[in-house]
């Protein structure tokens, strides 16, 4: 017979939780490596080509690190969920600490986010590119030219409004799932406050930017995998996918906004 290899996992976490044995702590960042590369290889997706992947899977695994030491065994959550969010915050922490986004392309992401709202609330509806640019001031033309250059942060971007873009517990999403042993329900409140703003942003999004947000981020396909679906090339997924995420950013901020 076999031996029970999530049994003997259950044991390295025992005798790391427990007793403290580096070689279990050891084995137990080598079981879990995989995760690394398959955020880093998301994230990388959306990145310039410039961004080295290797560095990505180097930042990561401090993620993973923090995280097996910070798992609470007691708490009825997979450790691969807990993991994933902090893989996420460790690589997105050192992408902004190295700032490699011009400024010019945040102010134009920002003028975008300001746009939505304004129009989405004086038109009652999500406005079209047409009538974004319009009151940009800009052609159709140059308005999907900044899109493309905003295609680069908007990855990035929608994990830090999913993940936090911390490796803080309280600001992750992993920290708002139930912990019956937790003693801050104004945390949980915010938390659960949070994600019923992005569910409702993401449902009022047009039928396209939907479809790319979900099956990117909840089927796992990759930006030339949807283009193949929706019959798009993969620039054009790109810019749809941009879109969503400035759309639920400037959603999520009028709404917090609004709450304050």
């Amino acid at each position: 017979m076999k031996p029970d290899r999530r049994s003997d996992i259950a044991v390295l976490w025992v005798r790391y939780k427990d007793e403290q044995d580096s070689e279990a702590r050891d084995a137990l960042i080598l079981n879990y490596s995989p995760l690394v590369k398959y955020v880093a290889g998301r994230l990388a997706s959306g990145l310039p080509q410039t961004v080295d992947t290797g560095d990505l899977i180097s930042y990561g695994i401090f993620g993973l690190i923090d995280a097996i030491e910070k798992f609470d065994l007691s708490r009825a959550i997979k450790f691969e969920t807990y993991a994933i969010a902090r893989i996420k915050g460790a690589i997105i922490d050192e992408l902004r600490a190295m700032d490699w986004v011009p400024r010019s392309v945040r102010s134009r992401a920002r003028e975008i986010e300001r746009t939505y709202v304004a129009l989405e609330n004086e038109l009652r509806r999500v406005p079209s590119d047409q009538e974004v640019a319009d009151r940009m001031g800009i052609s159709l033309k140059e308005f999907g030219a900044i899109l493309t250059k905003l295609s680069y942060t908007s990855v990035v971007s929608f994990e830090e409004l999913w993940v936090g873009g911390e490796r803080d517990d309280a600001q992750s999403a992993i920290g708002s799932i139930r912990d019956d042993s937790a003693e801050d329900p104004v945390a949980i409140f915010e938390s659960a406050e949070i994600k019923d703003i992005l569910a409702e942003a993401i449902d009022r999004l047009p039928e396209r930017e939907k479809t790319v947000i979900a099956l990117y981020y909840y089927e796992g396909l990759t930006l030339k995998e949807i283009g193949q679906v929706l019959g798009v090339t993969e620039s054009r997924v790109s810019q749809l996918h941009t879109k969503a995420v400035l759309r639920l950013r400037a959603r999520i901020h009028a709404s917090t906004a609004a709450a304050v």
